[in-house]
C-alpha cells in the first residue's frame, strides 16, 4: 500500500490497527501467540499492531481465526479494501488506460448536486473544451508511457460535462490565474479554452472565480481539488489519486475552498483576467 501525504489515511490504518489489537487482547492472547499461530516472524503482529505492515486479506483471516473471531473477518477485511482505494497510484488508477479511468468517475459526478473545485495546475476537467482536454491527455499518456486511447478518454471526458445542464446541480470554479496563462496545446486551442471558460461563467448554475496573481497573498495556492456535496473530497497529487471521506478533513478542504473563494474576483473582474489572457496568448 503507497504511502499517503493525508492524515486521512494513516488515520484509517491505525483504526484496522487498533480493531485487531482488539479482538487479540480480548481473546487473551499476546502478540508472539498470534505470530505463532498464524505462522508468522514474531515481528509480523507487532509491525501489523502499529499499522507498520498493511494487513493482506489473508492476515486478517487468520488473524480472527487464531483468535476465535472468524465472524469479524468479514468487516475488516472490506475496511482494508476501503483504506487501500483511499491512495491510488495513477499507474494502478490507470493500469487499464486512460478511457476507462475517466469513464469510471462518472456514476460519482452523476450522484453529486453540488460541485466546488479548486485549481492550481489546469482548467477543471468539466469546464475544457475537446482541444484542450486532448492536449493535456496525450501529454499525461506520454509521460507515464500509457496505451493510445486518448480519444476514448477525451470522449468520456466530454460526455460527463452533459452533468453541467441536466438536474438542479450547483458548481462553483476556482482557478488561480496562472492557470490562464499555462500554455496547454498551443496558442488556438488556449485560446478556444478562455473562450469557453467566459462563455462557461454565464451559466446561471455555475460560479467561476479566478484568484488574481498577486505578492501579499496570505492564503497560498494549494494542491487542485473536487468536494462533492459534503460527502467526498479528491485530491490530484504528483503520485496520485486520494479520495478523502473523513467528516474532519472534508470539512477542512470546505475550510480551504471558502478562504480561496475570498481572494478571487468574479463576474467583469474575472472576465477582465480571462480577456488579459487571451490578449496574451494572441500576442
Amino acid at each position: 500500500m503507497a504511502e499517503s501525504p493525508s492524515s486521512s489515511v494513516q488515520r484509517a490504518r491505525r483504526e484496522l490497527a487498533a480493531r485487531l489489537r482488539e479482538i487479540r487482547i480480548d481473546a487473551g492472547m499476546s502478540g508472539r501467540d498470534i505470530a505463532r499461530a498464524c505462522g508468522w516472524h514474531p515481528s509480523k503482529s507487532s509491525r501489523i499492531e502499529n499499522a507498520r505492515t498493511p494487513p493482506s486479506a489473508g492476515d486478517i483471516r487468520s488473524w480472527c481465526r487464531s483468535c476465535g473471531a472468524k465472524d469479524q473477518a468479514a468487516d475488516l477485511i472490506e475496511l482494508a479494501r476501503m483504506v487501500d482505494g483511499m491512495f491510488v497510484e495513477w499507474r494502478r488508477m490507470e493500469r487499464a488506460g486512460l478511457g476507462q479511468a475517466q469513464e469510471a468517475r462518472l456514476p460519482l459526478y452523476e450522484r453529486t448536486r453540488r460541485f466546488r473545485s479548486y485549481s492550481s495546475w489546469l482548467v477543471p476537467g468539466l469546464i475544457q473544451t475537446r482541444g484542450y482536454t486532448s492536449a493535456a491527455l496525450h501529454a499525461i499518456r506520454q509521460r507515464r508511457g500509457l496505451a493510445d486511447d486518448v480519444e476514448q478518454a477525451v470522449t468520456a471526458r466530454m460526455e460527463r460535462q452533459r452533468v453541467l445542464y441536466e438536474g438542479d446541480r450547483r458548481f462553483a470554479f476556482l482557478v488561480e490565474e496562472s492557470v490562464l496563462r499555462t500554455g496547454v496545446g498551443g496558442t488556438e486551442v488556449m485560446a478556444g479554452q478562455l473562450g469557453h471558460l467566459i462563455t462557461i461563467s454565464s451559466l446561471p448554475n455555475v460560479s467561476l472565480g479566478v484568484v488574481p496573481m498577486r505578492p501579499d497573498r496570505d492564503r497560498w495556492p494549494a494542491e487542485g481539488f473536487w468536494i462533492y456535496d459534503t460527502a467526498q473530497v479528491n485530491v490530484e497529487l504528483v503520485s496520485g489519486y486520494l479520495t478523502i471521506t473523513q467528516p474532519r478533513e472534508i470539512s477542512l478542504y470546505a475550510k480551504a475552498f471558502d478562504e480561496l473563494a475570498a481572494l478571487a474576483v468574479y463576474g467583469p473582474q474575472a472576465r477582465s483576467l480571462i480577456t488579459s489572457a487571451i490578449d496574451i496568448t494572441h500576442s
